[in-house]
């Protein structure tokens, strides 16, 4: 997808996200989360759109979040401020393929839901162990195209919907594979269905 189909797309999405992708998404985002809150030191969520997850973070992490929608992220500032959220350091307008951060600032960098939605998802990737520290975790949340079974039926039906619904539904993990400094520590299948997979890299050093 290009830049300016996601932004269109969210904004479409905004208003409404939290009660429909927010709802599908939720027991995988939580899941992650309850495992980013066993680590210590600042976190990275990359995406982090209407921030779903930010109140789930527990106050002893320093959190920071980056989206490409103004639209999304106006809704996670609410958020920040009505609930107290003392522990989001950051909420930032940027583009996932150039992070404006240091190398190696974060001991967490997380992407939910993210890699199949992004342009040039290897180049997101690539940021995010870019500037994730040596010895830190990259993680990822998604779904990825399967290559038989009913589900990849319906990835490939939904396939030339992706500007409108504002994701590939038949995204290889093949695409996300390839930055050499990360190694695939763990792969776990989330719910509904097993469909959302947690990918656990750690970054050399």
């Amino acid at each position: 997808m290009e830049i300016d189909a996601v932004n269109r797309s969210y904004k479409r999405w905004a208003p409404v996200y939290d009660r429909t992708f927010g709802a599908i998404t939720g027991a995988g985002r939580r899941r992650a989360v309850q495992y980013i809150n066993t680590r210590e030191g600042a976190v990275l969520e990359v995406g982090v759109g209407t921030g779903l997850s930010l109140g789930d973070y527990q106050p002893h992490l320093k959190v920071s979040g980056v989206d490409i929608s103004d639209d999304m992220l106006a809704k996670a500032r609410a958020k920040v401020e009505r609930l107290g959220l003392s522990h989001v350091d950051t909420l930032a307008v940027m583009d996932a393929r150039v992070l404006e951060f240091p190398d190696a600032s974060f001991d967490t960098v997380v992407g939910m839901y993210l890699v199949s939605v992004v342009p040039e998802p290897e180049k997101v990737v690539a940021e995010m162990a870019r500037v994730c520290k040596p010895g830190g975790e990259v993680l990822i949340v998604n779904h990825f195209a399967r290559e038989k079974g009913m589900l990849s039926v319906l990835e490939r039906t939904f396939a030339p919907m992706a500007n409108l619904l504002g994701w590939h539904s038949d995204f290889p993990r093949e695409r996300i594979m390839g930055v050499p400094e990360l190694k695939l520590e763990e792969t776990m299948n989330f719910p509904p269905f097993g469909m959302f997979s947690f990918l656990r890299f750690r970054k050399a050093g």
